[in-house]
């Protein structure tokens, strides 16, 4: 628990959390009663999208599940950030909107994507609470940059500190946090090197601090030599996100670019993943523009569903 609160805020925070209670057990126990099992797409784990693509279409959560549904997907994985799908102040409210309006349609929202790094973060608790109570399994963390005028040594101590707090509060909650591997974008990124990541969650339980693993982004760090790095992370491994890039370092639609002959989705198949695959449709700075309309999004999704059960199915 963040010891920034004082003893108001705290009774405001618990009275919170008992009404959150009631409101979310139906939702919760639905979730463990009704699994959805993975689209009839012959891959064989559930398949959900990072929803960040759903934003400029503005789409409302009951349209959302229709979309998701429709495209053939298990559920999402939406942004819960500021300027997100769902704003961090209005979690307690619209997250659960959210779950009930997929679960009518059979779909799950397993992750979330945040911008916690800490416990100080805001409204850090109240969405890990009320993601656990709608039976959210992990959520992704904030980004978090490398600083140019600090040795990587002190910025490792300074971040696996941080780090331990939210792994004590994901321990407690019982959700586990997954760190990304993201290439620089202008600015670079703490774990974006695959041997920094694993300094980063070296020691920890994985259960309360794992990895998402982009292969997309390690093709751009690593190139060929992904392979070596990527070991050094399996451990940690708990998400896959799958989107593709060209040589150009473009994200390109999936199948178009480097991933096929990566060799990743043979390794793939050997890792016994089980959880389900985060879809992400990003196109940015490549020479296909990003969907603008619901039919364009409906066909970029489809087309990936397509990719993926060619190469996993």
């Amino acid at each position: 628990m963040s010891s920034s609160l004082n003893s108001g805020e705290g009774l405001t925070r618990r009275n919170f959390l008992r009404q959150l209670g009631v409101a979310t057990a139906g939702l919760a126990a639905a979730h463990r009663l009704a699994v959805p099992a993975p689209a009839a797409q012959g891959i064989p784990v559930p398949v959900v999208i990072f929803s960040k693509a759903y934003q400029p279409l503005k789409l409302g959560f009951e349209a959302a599940a229709v979309f998701t549904a429709e495209a053939g997907l298990d559920g999402v994985d939406p942004p819960v950030r500021p300027d997100g799908e769902v704003l961090p102040e209005r979690v307690a409210d619209d997250l659960p909107a959210y779950v009930a309006a997929l679960r009518k349609r059979g779909l799950q929202m397993p992750y979330l994507t945040t911008a916690i790094t800490g416990v100080g973060s805001p409204q850090a608790e109240v969405i890990l609470r009320t993601a656990k109570k709608l039976g959210v399994e992990r959520y992704r963390l904030g980004f978090m940059y490398r600083s140019d005028t600090v040795p990587w040594a002190t910025q490792l101590r300074e971040t696996r500190a941080r780090l331990t707090e939210l792994a004590a509060l994901n321990k407690e909650i019982g959700i586990g946090a997954v760190l990304q591997n993201h290439s620089p974008s202008g600015r670079t990124y703490v774990g974006g090197d695959l041997n920094e990541l694993a300094q980063i969650v070296e020691g920890f339980d994985a259960t309360q601090l794992g990895v998402a693993f982009d292969i997309a982004h390690a093709l751009k760090v690593h190139r060929q030599a992904w392979p070596q790095a990527f070991e050094k992370i399996r451990p940690h491994l708990k998400v896959i996100y799958f989107k593709d890039t060209d040589r150009e370092n473009h994200f390109v639609p999936l199948g178009r670019g480097e991933v096929a002959g990566s060799g990743f989705c043979p390794l793939s198949k050997q890792l016994h993943y089980e959880s389900p695959i985060s879809l992400h449709i990003e196109y940015e700075g490549g020479p296909k523009e990003q969907p603008k309309t619901r039919g364009e999004l409906l066909e970029a999704v489809k087309d990936s569903l397509t990719v993926l059960r060619k190469w996993l199915g």
